[in-house]
């Protein structure tokens, strides 16, 4: 169960965080809401310290019903969010999005997520997903256990850079590597579709190096920070300092990720191993709030701060 008190305290500090840098609140481009169900399953995983959480004991935080973990999120402040998704083999994805669809519907301040398996059709449920309002899609490449250069989803890629939807990929070898984890399968990718807006996941954890490398080649390509830099996942892959000043100049491609709710530590601590990094105010609030908000068109509250650029 979620620690007792942990939600009360944490929204406070939460809040004084981006208060503090003068910001309308918080931007986090990758948040777990999926059906009940296929969550719970998720959760049961990690409390299996299953192959891919690494064997690492991995208590969920935040584990809730959907209701509550809405009230959560949105006490934090955080004024945009996504509903990362994922199959895990063919035939799931379709159905997912359906679900997105009435989820995104009831919950406006949710960016409405979908996600693609690379199987017979998934160009035409690509489609019906854009044509729906998708805003963001989601791919998993290490839980899917699929080369995303596989030309089932070529079609696919090509037609989310057209639309110029960003996906949130799943790409790195972290917690434990998979058959087509690592830069290799999405810098071919890249190669065929530039124009593609990947987000790296994780900061592509653990080859930072070379998914760092990927986003200051191609001008579309970003990095989440979802979970780097925290304590948990210093101990398991910690971030090289010395590539700190290509990550400061990259600041403009650099989006707040926390993976809630599925985190074994408060939301905060995500926000404080950020700013420890030491990169100062201006790229912690292009971080937290100002590059999703250009990205996804987040228009400022009225009355309030905030740029969408």
């Amino acid at each position: 169960m979620r620690r007792p008190g942990v939600d009360a305290a944490d929204t406070q500090d939460v809040r004084r965080f981006w208060e503090r840098l003068g910001l309308p609140g918080l931007v986090d481009v990758h948040t777990h809401f999926m059906p009940e169900r296929v969550l719970r399953k998720v959760w049961d995983y990690f409390d299996g310290l299953g192959e891919l959480t690494g064997g690492v004991e991995w208590p969920i935080t935040y584990r809730a019903d959907e209701d509550e973990r809405l009230a959560l999120i949105r006490g934090f402040g955080v004024r945009a969010f996504t509903a990362m998704l994922y199959p895990h083999k063919a035939g799931m994805a379709e159905w997912l999005n359906s679900w997105a669809v009435d989820f995104a519907r009831r919950t406006p301040d949710c960016l409405h997520t979908s996600t693609l398996f690379p199987e017979p059709g998934v160009e035409t449920y690509v489609r019906e997903a854009v044509e729906a309002g998708a805003r963001v899609f989601k791919a998993h490449v290490q839980v899917g256990a699929y080369d995303p250069g596989d030309e089932l989803l070529d079609t696919s890629w090509g037609l989310l850079a057209e639309a110029g939807i960003p996906v949130v990929i799943h790409c790195g070898s972290g917690p434990s590597p998979g058959k087509h984890t690592g830069p290799g399968p999405v810098a071919a990718v890249l190669a065929r579709h530039p124009r593609l807006r990947l987000v790296l996941a994780h900061m592509g954890m653990p080859e930072y190096e070379d998914f760092l490398g990927l986003a200051e080649r191609y001008d579309e390509v970003r990095l989440d920070t979802t979970m780097a830099f925290t304590d948990f996942s210093e101990r398991l892959a910690p971030y090289p300092p010395g590539l700190l000043p290509r990550l400061a100049d990259l600041g403009d491609r650099v989006l707040l990720g926390t993976d809630f709710p599925n985190i074994p530590y408060p939301y905060v601590h995500q926000l404080r191993s950020l700013e420890r990094l030491g990169l100062g105010d201006d790229w912690l609030r292009a971080v937290c709030h100002e590059n999703g908000a250009r990205l996804f068109g987040i228009a400022p509250p009225p009355g309030g701060a905030g740029e969408t650029g």
